[in-house]
C-alpha cells in the first residue's frame, strides 16, 4: 500500500465524521496537529503525557531480543519501527530486531479498531492514557504514517532523492534556532551529523516533533516527506563531532 505524504484535511475529517470514527469533536484544522501528537505518542507516550516511566520490560517483548529491556520496550516504535513496518522494515535486523509485525496492516483502519488493539492484553495500555491520547495515537497510525520505502534507500540508509540546497533553506529557517547552523546544539544531544545514519527516526521527528520538547512538527507543510529528505541530505554536510 502506498501512503500519501499529506492527506487533504477536510476530506479526511469529513470521512471520519461520516463513518462515525471520531467520537469527540475534532476540527478540521486540528487533524494534522492531532496526528503529530499521535506521532510523539508512538515515539514515547509516557514522556508526552508525563506518566511514570515504566521500569519493567514489557511482557510482550520477545525473549529472543536480549539487547533491549525496561522502558524502551514500551515504546510503540521499538516493536513496530519508525517506518511502521516492523519485521519487514528497518527493524528487520539490528538491536531492535523482534520479529514483530508492523502497524502498516492498520493503515486506513477505523480509529475505534486501532484503539481497541492499543488497549488489548498484548499491548497492555488500557487505563494508561486518556481518550484523546488513544484517539491521537490511533489517528497517527491510521492516517499519519508515510511510506518511508518510497523516500529512503534502506540499504544506503539515505534519502532516495534529497536536495541539500533546498534542505539548507528549510534547516536554517526552521531548525537552526535550536540546533545551530551545523547541528551541534543542544549540547546534551549527539551532533546531528552523527545521527544521519538513522533517517527513519529523523524523518519521524521532522514530521511530528520530539516528545517533551518544543520541536515543531512539519507534517502539515506541503510535500512534507520530501522536505524531510532535503533536510536530512543537508544534515549529511554537518560535522560528526564537536
Amino acid at each position: 500500500m502506498m501512503k500519501n505524504f499529506l492527506i487533504p484535511v477536510t476530506a479526511l475529517m469529513a470521512g471520519f465524521f461520516a463513518l462515525g470514527l471520531i467520537t469527540a469533536p475534532v476540527m478540521a484544522g486540528d487533524a494534522q496537529g492531532s496526528m503529530a501528537r499521535g506521532g510523539k505518542l508512538y515515539d514515547k507516550w509516557f514522556k508526552v503525557i508525563k506518566a511514570e516511566t515504566p521500569k519493567a520490560t514489557h511482557k510482550a517483548w520477545p525473549a529472543s531480543n536480549t539487547k533491549k529491556k525496561g522502558n524502551v520496550t514500551w515504546r510503540c516504535k521499538s516493536c513496530h519501527g519508525w517506518d511502521g513496518l516492523g519485521k519487514d522494515g528497518a527493524y528487520a535486523k539490528g538491536s531492535y530486531k523482534t520479529g514483530i509485525v508492523g502497524v502498516n496492516g492498520m493503515w486506513d483502519a477505523p480509529i475505534a479498531k486501532i484503539v481497541a488493539v492499543i488497549k488489548d492484553d498484548t499491548h497492555g495500555l488500557a487505563g494508561k492514557m486518556d481518550a484523546k491520547d488513544y484517539q491521537d495515537l490511533a489517528l497517527f497510525v491510521s492516517k499519519g504514517m508515510i511510506d518511508m520505502k518510497a523516500l529512503i534507500d534502506y540499504k544506503a540508509k539515505a534519502p532516495l532523492n534529497g536536495n541539500a540546497a533546498r534542505g539548507s533553506g528549510y534547516f536554517n529557517t526552521v531548525c537552526a534556532g535550536c540546533h545551530g547552523a551545523t547541528g551541534l546544539l543542544p549540547k546534551d544531544m549527539k551532533p546531528m551529523g552523527k545521527q544521519v545514519g538513522n533517517p527513519w527516526e529523523i524523518t519521524h521527528k521532522i514530521l511530528n516533533g520530539h516528545p517533551g520538547e518544543p520541536m515543531p512538527g512539519l507534517r502539515a507543510f506541503d510535500n512534507a516527506g520530501q522536505i524531510a529528505m532535503d533536510i536530512i541530505t543537508h544534515m549529511k554536510t554537518f560535522p560528526k563531532n564537536r
